[in-house]
């Protein structure tokens, strides 16, 4: 017998691998199984699947790592986890290898919802054990799509653990502490993400062309939703638009387009954001214990930049103005997550 061309070397008896060269240099490739007779059968481009259906024509069992999860999940990482934005892409890597731990040996139509329950309950880390979950059950999802279990997913209908949203507000004693401790650059930050409503990394992408047609245009990184917020209110500039020309004035003679940048023009990234925070936080925080005013220094200590984005939708009256500047699209998420401090009511007398 022929010996096979190295290219299909690794793959099962029968099956072939053709590419040919594409315009503008992409590669196609196709599998086929060649039956007795010499026939060749299509069996598709996605290797998974062409080896799913060389195993029905060779009325075998599937091959054993698209049977268990390790296989599963080495496709999900490579196939689904690129697509996702980069906060995601770490967060999934993240969970996936503490699911490894436990899944990666287990044939996929052994994990039964009781199995779900049971990592679940044993996960001391109760918040991240239902990141983990959610993210197990589209792995599951797509599992299913890729025709490698009929089965149902075993993550629906279980139960995940209660969670408690963060409740800190930063107050303006708090707020005045850290904001007069922080280098110029955090103050922008700051003020940036107080007035825009926006989480952290959007605030470190945005840019001087993003300003447009009397609006600060954002596209959220985690949702993908567009904003427009006004930099002008009644015909005058309002604290927005008064922010961004005081930026723009202060970056005038920096070779940049971000509006974040350290005093060298370079674009302020979340570690160097991280690290001025922290800086200018305990230095606030042991001037706060120097004033021997002990609660004040706890309530510094406790304070993060993403707490800036809840004190925020705080402080706008109207909940719905307050939920589509955060880029809501219910104000349920706003009012139970983001509004932090209580109603304002008038004394009895």
């Amino acid at each position: 017998m022929r010996p096979r061309k190295t290219e299909n070397q690794n793959l099962p008896p029968r099956m072939y691998r053709r590419t040919r060269q594409r315009k503008y240099g992409k590669v196609w490739v196709a599998y086929y199984y060649r039956d007795a007779q010499g026939k060749d059968i299509p069996l598709g481009s996605d290797l998974d699947q062409a080896r799913i259906k060389w195993a029905q024509l060779e009325a075998k069992e599937k091959p054993l790592d698209l049977l268990t999860m390790k296989g599963i999940f080495d496709r999900y990482t490579r196939d689904i986890i690129p697509k996702k934005a980069p906060r995601t892409q770490r967060d999934n890597l993240a969970e996936l290898k503490k699911l490894r731990e436990l899944f990666d040996d287990a044939p996929i139509d052994s994990i039964t919802p009781a199995t779900i329950a049971g990592y679940r309950d044993a996960r001391t880390a109760k918040v991240r054990a239902n990141r983990e979950i959610a993210t197990l059950s589209h792995v599951f999802n797509m599992a299913r799509e890729w025709g490698l279990t009929t089965k149902e997913n075993p993550c629906q209908g279980v139960r995940k653990n209660r969670e408690k949203p963060r409740d800190y507000y930063a107050n303006d004693a708090v707020w005045t502490a850290v904001y007069n401790k922080a280098p110029q650059e955090l103050k922008d930050a700051m003020d940036l993400a107080y007035l825009t409503g926006q989480r952290p990394a959007d605030v470190l992408m945005m840019r001087k062309d993003d300003v447009e047609g009397g609006y600060l245009m954002v596209q959220q990184n985690k949702t993908g939703k567009r904003l427009r917020i006004r930099v002008n209110s009644d015909g005058e500039v309002n604290s927005l638009g008064k922010l961004l020309g005081q930026i723009a004035e202060r970056n005038s003679k920096l070779v940049t387009s971000y509006l974040i940048v350290s005093k060298t023009g370079r674009r302020m990234t979340a570690t160097m954001l991280r690290k001025r925070w922290d800086e200018a936080r305990e230095s606030a925080r042991t001037a706060a214990i120097l004033d021997k005013d002990s609660v004040l220094a706890d309530k510094i200590a406790a304070f993060q930049f993403r707490d800036i984005r809840p004190k925020a939708a705080s402080e706008i009256k109207d909940i719905g103005e307050a939920s589509l500047l955060l880029g809501h699209t219910e104000g349920d998420i706003t009012q139970r997550v983001y509004r932090r401090i209580g109603a304002t009511a008038n004394p009895s007398k």
